[in-house]
């Protein structure tokens, strides 16, 4: 076989390798789409409509359709490997063909010459006629070899014959489950118009009630300032501790240290660092651009500052931190090196962290459990508690913000694009 039919069968072998691991992940995501799609249902269907806001009803259909569309989207790269796969399977049978061809025309004309001369005695005659002792034994091993070669293309025939009807199984096989895959993805497709449908009909009745849904929004953002209030509290009573100690510190270095210099450290809106808690604050500063995520996964839904409302574009909202929506029972994890100054209980199911890195403060809120205490040190990526799941919208989402003393930040400059 010539060299480039070697490097063509490679690649066709790595290429099938790389793209039967390929259908196995995306086939695993096709089986975590569809179960939180069953659980959207579940959730969409569990809650008594007269109970259940028009708003809440739209953020569930709205994530469904999300999810709808994940999955048709899953199913259509799937359909793109298999046919990719199938045009190599079937250069693979066009070039077996072609080679079975040409060793089944060689191995005739072998069998058509190997019967003419087919008698002992003229094979008798082909070594006696020899002039030399040496050229008899050379003729002797060239009908042994040839024998050899005519056995050896007669089992490659087999093998290649054997190959072709494999890889041709292969593709039939490949052909029904495409067929499948279009089935699947119409059903899918159908579904989801459906579904835009219904959707369509929620946002109408939003339309004819935007003064109660603006309303409970408004409610929802007072809620939200409240927590805030907490953050902020908590983050000037960090101010004032670690204030207090400094001034302690700076007094015990230099007995000669004023009451007016003393009253000053003590009052000042900013926290007078220590030179270990300097260099915690520029390296934390220093990392602009290159903390980590404070999920695993997620995608940022509610951006840093005023912003339209992730699901009503009409509507306004303020936001002190950025909201990263994430899959169920994801942990919150500590994007640097710091303390935990704090833990606020929001209510009997919401909880927050607040980690000390000099002086800056990162908050992770929307926790349904903690897995830190307060004063603790962590380390970078350290799991600190588990986002909560709401059982209204089902959606898991994590508030994380970033404040420097008491000013607030957005978050999403200082974290990784990675």
């Amino acid at each position: 076989m010539p060299k480039y039919l070697f490097i063509l069968a490679f690649l066709i072998c790595s290429a099938s390798a790389w793209s039967q691991t390929a259908q196995e992940k995306l086939e695993q995501r096709k089986a975590q789409i569809q179960k939180e799609i069953r659980a959207q249902e579940v959730l969409l269907r569990s809650q008594d409509k007269k109970q259940k806001s028009i708003l809440t009803e739209i953020i569930q259909q709205r994530e469904k359709i999300r999810l709808r569309e994940s999955l048709i989207a899953t199913t259509e790269k799937q359909a793109k490997i298999l046919k990719d796969e199938m045009y190599r399977n079937q250069l693979s049978i066009n070039q077996l063909n072609r080679e079975l061809k040409e060793l089944k025309e060689d191995y005739s004309a072998m069998i058509v010459k190997s019967y003419k001369s087919r008698s002992e005695q003229s094979r008798a005659m082909f070594l006696l006629s020899s002039e030399t002792f040496l050229q008899a034994y050379k003729r002797a091993q060239y009908m042994k070899q040839y024998t050899s070669y005519r056995k050896s293309q007669g089992e490659e025939i087999k093998v290649k014959a054997d190959k072709l009807l494999t890889l041709n199984t292969k593709l039939d096989a490949q052909k029904i489950e495409k067929q499948k895959l279009v089935v699947e993805q119409e059903k899918e497709r159908i579904v989801l118009q459906k579904e835009k449908v219904e959707q369509e009909k929620l946002s109408a009745a939003i339309q004819k009630d935007k003064k109660k849904i603006a309303q409970e929004i408004k409610k929802k953002q007072q809620e939200s300032r409240d927590i805030d209030r907490k953050i902020d509290k908590l983050i000037k009573e960090a101010i004032a501790e670690a204030n207090r100690k400094a001034a302690a510190a700076a007094k015990k270095a230099n007995p000669k240290t004023t009451a007016a210099e003393t009253r000053a450290t003590e009052s000042s809106t900013k926290i007078v660092l220590t030179p270990e808690a300097k260099i915690i604050s520029d390296s934390f500063k220093a990392n602009r651009g290159r903390l980590p995520w404070p999920t695993a996964t997620g995608t940022i839904t509610q951006r840093y500052g005023d912003q339209p409302h992730p699901d009503l574009s009409y509507l306004s909202v303020h936001s002190n931190g950025i909201e990263i929506t994430t899959t169920q029972g994801s942990q919150a994890r500590a994007v640097f090196d710091g303390e935990v100054y704090s833990i606020l209980y929001v209510s009997p199911v919401q909880k927050a962290v607040m980690i000390q890195h000099g002086d800056f403060f990162t908050m992770y809120h929307n926790l349904s459990d903690v897995s830190v205490v307060k004063g603790q040190k962590v380390s970078r990526k350290q799991n600190i508690g588990t986002i909560r799941t709401s059982t209204e919208t089902g959606r898991t989402i994590l508030k994380f913000m970033i404040t420097q003393n008491i000013t607030y930040t957005n978050p999403q400059p200082w974290l990784s694009s990675n």
